[in-house]
């Protein structure tokens, strides 16, 4: 399953190169046509903002996989294994349900413009809100796989944390424990006879 998940993400991330890409062009286009010809590429603005908006969408599933978006682990932190287990599967279950929020939400969006036009481009309106039901879709699965691990005991105590504290010190942690010598290596490591 985690083959299949791994491959998802990275499938997604090759579409959000491509989306943004596309972005690049159309909106540097549009700059380079407005001032040097006095015309414009008419479906750019209007393309790149539902491009940014499925860019959006699209990396939020990376990174509820990747545990990367930022969150507070103040209190869990502090409480043992088993109280960070029932932190982790109560946040789970509330995160479900906000996505199940989403998912009714988007649907129901998308079925009441489906028939709506867009000014420029002429594209049904429910291309744009059908991100949001990627998005929930997608994160309900990965959600599930997470709350199985974590009531199961699967999952390990930094897969309970769910979130970083902030970007920053991530990448400082990261650094750090690329960096940290195991024990007997190093320019003042001790071994010790056995």
């Amino acid at each position: 399953m985690n083959k299949l998940i791994n491959g998802y993400c990275k499938a997604l991330e090759w579409c959000i190169t491509l989306l943004l890409a596309l972005m690049v062009v159309l909106v540097f286009g549009n700059v380079v046509m407005r001032y040097a010809f006095n015309s414009g590429i008419t479906v750019s603005e209007e393309v790149s903002r539902w491009l940014f908006v499925w860019m959006t969408f699209l990396g939020a599933i990376i990174a509820l996989k990747e545990h990367g978006h930022l969150g507070t682990d103040m209190l869990t932190s502090r409480v043992p294994l088993a109280a960070k287990r029932v932190l982790a599967a109560l946040s789970q279950a509330l995160m479900l349900y906000a996505t199940w929020l989403l998912f009714s939400g988007s649907l129901a969006q998308a079925r009441i413009n489906w028939e709506v036009e867009a000014p420029v481009t002429g594209a049904s309106v429910a291309i744009f809100y059908a991100s949001g039901v990627v998005f929930a879709v997608s994160s309900a699965v990965l959600l599930l796989l997470q709350l199985w691990r974590t009531v199961s005991g699967q999952a390990t105590e930094a897969e309970l944390t769910m979130s970083q504290e902030s970007e920053d010190l991530a990448q400082v942690e990261a650094l750090h424990l690329q960096d940290t010598p195991k024990l007997g290596q190093g320019p003042h490591s001790m071994t010790f006879p056995k």
